[in-house]
């Protein structure tokens, strides 16, 4: 606000221009995926200000009534560009561009970088775990450790944008149409006598997908009773759809109840995993082999609890029709609006990914989509949030770019391609 206040003082108000980027990628951190986008939409098309907001700002007495009431009837009126959900990008590429005057250019920055990088950094966690475990079914678990409701709601969105087929988090399926996913707790198996007594309540009452947990007291043992319960189950038209495995050493454990199943007549009832994964650990179960055919990712998801946030910023780089840049040591900018183009080699494969100057590529569009490839950046209307709706990546599906990225079991990390770029630390123009 005391920005704000300055730029009014002083008729500060010309066009500025923004972008949000990533300065550079974290650790084992071969890509990020974009993810946030809609929420920033939404934030900036029902930005306002109420009376009783405006009231307690003047109350404080440390603004002038210019600011006062230019907030009074705040719109924003700016045009929104921006990367589309979902996409790849790598560090100082821009994914957002604002293009407004600089008073509501500046004010909306925080909520802009918060709805961003938190999206951003869950949708680039989850797709490692997706890229780790092809053609598992992947879920989030994490609401309950996440670092508050709306970032445990966010993060089902982001990973379900990422590949995930879905959330334990009911309210994203209302809020969003996220497929939600639910078994049992250990507790509603303990508060029964017996634990074939709580299977059996368990899948009278829920009977859909039906899901047992069966590592509260003894796997093995609870996998035999299983194999028990389902011709009495099947009797009444009740199919078990899987079993949950949720501690213990789940490669050897789920070779056991695999067996137990099988020879038990249910090679059709899936193991699905879930308890401190991580994508390392999925990847370690996936190399060796072990029938597990889904997994559940809680703290390590909802919290990217080995990268917990992203060096990102959201950075002024025109202002009155003129290019502006940082210098400073370590966070220098490249001045200038951008565009990022990909290009594609002839087996669909990433070829290039390019960032440049909007106003120094003076080539014709056809000509420079051969030089350069496809422009990344779009057009994000305010209110058509239509074109911004989740729709989530699959492994191997031709027409992403997603399957293109590799995974390196051995160290543990994701491969993008080679990009062609400098640091603009180095740049003396």
């Amino acid at each position: 606000m005391n920005m704000i206040q300055a730029y009014l003082d002083h008729a500060e108000t010309k066009t500025a221009v923004f972008e949000f980027f990533v300065r550079k990628l974290p650790p084992r951190r071969g890509f990020l995926m974009a993810a946030g986008l809609e929420q920033a939409l939404q934030f900036l098309e029902n930005l306002h200000f109420s009376t009783e907001e405006i009231e307690w700002l003047a109350s404080t007495r440390r603004f002038e009534k210019s600011l006062l009431d230019r907030l009074s009837d705040f719109r924003f009126t700016g045009d929104v560009h921006a990367v589309p959900e979902g996409r790849i990008f790598f560090a100082n590429e821009p994914i957002l561009r604002i293009t407004a005057p600089m008073p509501q250019a500046q004010l909306v920055e925080t909520r802009l970088i918060n709805l961003l990088h938190f999206q951003t950094l869950i949708a680039s966690k989850a797709a490692r775990m997706v890229l780790a475990a092809p053609g598992r079914l992947m879920v989030d678990f994490g609401l309950r450790r996440a670092h508050g409701a709306e970032a445990g709601l966010l993060a089902a969105r982001a990973s379900y944008i990422a590949g995930f087929a879905g959330t334990a988090t009911m309210l994203a399926e209302q809020a969003f149409g996220i497929p939600t996913y639910g078994t049992m707790a250990h507790s509603f198996v303990e508060a029964y006598d017996s634990e074939l007594a709580a299977f059996e309540s368990f899948a009278q009452s829920r009977p859909k997908n039906l899901t047992l947990l069966i590592d509260t007291y003894d796997t093995e043992a609870a996998a035999r009773k299983v194999v028990m319960l389902a011709p009495r189950l099947a009797a009444r038209g009740i199919t078990i759809a899987a079993v949950r495995l949720d501690s213990g050493d789940l490669i050897p454990l789920a070779r056991s109840v695999r067996r137990i199943l099988d020879d038990g007549g249910l090679s059709r009832v899936s193991i699905f995993a879930s308890g401190g994964l991580d994508e390392d650990y999925v990847a370690e179960i996936v190399r060796a082999g072990a029938p597990i055919d889904g997994f559940g990712i809680g703290t390590s998801l909802t919290t990217s609890s080995d990268v917990p946030a992203l060096d990102c910023a959201y950075k002024l780089q025109e202002y009155a029709g003129q290019p502006r840049r940082k210098r400073s040591s370590g966070k220098a900018t490249w001045p200038g609006r951008k565009q990022v183009w990909r290009r594609y080699g002839p087996d669909g494969r990433f070829d290039r990914a390019v960032s440049g100057h909007f106003h120094g590529w003076l080539v014709p569009l056809r000509e420079s989509r051969d030089l350069l490839g496809n422009p990344v950046f779009q057009d994000a209307e305010i209110g058509g949030l239509q074109s911004v709706d989740v729709v989530p990546f699959v492994v191997g599906d031709g027409e992403t770019e997603h399957h293109h990225i590799d995974f390196d079991p051995e160290h543990g990390t994701f491969l993008s391609p080679e990009q062609q770029c400098c640091s603009p630390d180095g740049y003396r123009g």
